[in-house]
């Protein structure tokens, strides 16, 4: 069985505002949320800027202010009994919920993605991220027996903010069947991915960072090239035929 994949270098709400509607079986993201910059200026992470802990540049923050425009496509390009998953930090969950509920969806519970060690923090270190489990329509999970707190060590020396594809497989597994298509707007170097595509899934992503596009193509073409894994074509026109934003395919260099 052969998994598509298709990359577009473009802003988020831009590209969701593409997608024909209810055409997305599972979405999971992570934006660049506000609150870090917070972070940044009373030195509580380090991941904002180029440094030893990472190769990349930090990226440009998705403001607040853009989440009921971005909350309105999502509800939009999703089928009518889907999922969809929102990585975020707690201050950014309790401004999230409220505009994704006004947007349509119904709000389950945050998940607890368990990085295994202490990171940065003056107040009680985090050790956790938050993952909002939203439902439009209705949808049963995969396997009920699957605890809210999904343990993995955090990704080192990666890509900013990266997530690990352990979780990312989780959310793939409980949230969508093989062939199914899972997207990405904010897909940084990929993860969600990876995870959907090396699970039987198709994918569609796009990120503002050439460099993300580049590192996710890469990711997603080497795929075809382990044994008993997935091979990674260029997605059919029919999921936007209207698109006009950048595809990155097989033989283009991002």
């Amino acid at each position: 069985m052969a998994a598509v994949f298709e990359l577009a270098q473009t802003d988020a709400v831009s590209w969701l505002r593409s997608l024909p509607a209810a055409s997305v079986d599972l979405l999971i993201t992570d934006p660049a949320y506000e609150s870090l910059e917070k972070h940044r200026a009373v030195g509580t992470t380090t991941r904002l800027k180029h440094s030893k802990a990472s190769s990349n540049d930090w990226f440009s923050i998705f403001p607040n202010a853009r989440f009921p425009e971005f909350f309105a496509e999502v509800y939009r390009a999703l089928k009518k009994n889907a999922h969809f998953y929102l990585f975020c930090d707690p201050e950014t969950m309790f401004v999230a919920k409220p505009i994704a509920e006004a947007s349509g969806f119904k709000f389950w519970k945050p998940l607890i993605w368990d990085k295994k060690r202490i990171g940065m923090g003056y107040h009680y270190r985090a050790r956790y991220e938050c993952i909002l489990f939203f439902e439009k329509g209705k949808r049963r999970l995969a396997n009920l027996g699957v605890p809210d707190i999904i343990e993995a060590p955090r990704v080192h020396n990666g890509y900013p903010t990266e997530k690990p594809v352990e979780v990312a497989e989780v959310l793939v597994a409980q949230s969508s069947l093989p062939g199914e298509l899972v997207v990405d707007p904010f897909m940084g170097s990929g993860a969600f991915g990876v995870a959907a595509v090396r699970n039987g899934r198709s994918f569609a992503g796009t990120d503002i960072s050439k460099d993300a596009c580049r590192i996710t193509k890469q990711r997603l073409l080497e795929l075809s090239a382990q044994p008993g894994r997935l091979i990674a074509t260029d997605s059919p026109e029919s999921w936007a035929p209207e698109r006009r934003v950048r595809k990155i395919t097989r033989g283009e260099a991002a």
